[in-house]
């Protein structure tokens, strides 16, 4: 029944971070529980806080080296299937990202 109510938290968190299945990934790597991604949503009055997409993404490349990102199979582009896939990325990349 616990992890019933585990996997609906996570899927909570992914749909209000906007987050995809590599950011909840690198988050479980990290330790890191869904209900401390919903705290750390900025609020309006926090323009100086990262999205929490970012946020994930700068404490996995700190501790690992290197981010993961999602790579979906055009041949199974309707299927929307997913692959997850790791890549290096510096952090002056991050500020080119559409987030």
């Amino acid at each position: 029944m616990g992890n019933r109510k585990n996997a609906e938290a996570w899927k909570e968190a992914k749909k209000r971070c906007r987050l995809n299945s590599a950011d909840i990934q690198m988050a479980k790597e990290l330790g890191m529980k869904s209900k401390s991604l919903l705290k750390n949503i900025p609020s309006r009055n926090q323009q100086w806080k990262a999205p929490v997409k970012v946020w994930i993404g700068d404490l996995y490349e700190k501790k690992f080296g290197r981010v993961l990102t999602v790579k979906q199979d055009p041949n199974k582009a309707s299927n929307k299937k997913q692959s997850v896939q790791q890549t290096s990325i510096s952090s002056d990349d991050w500020d080119d990202l559409p987030f």
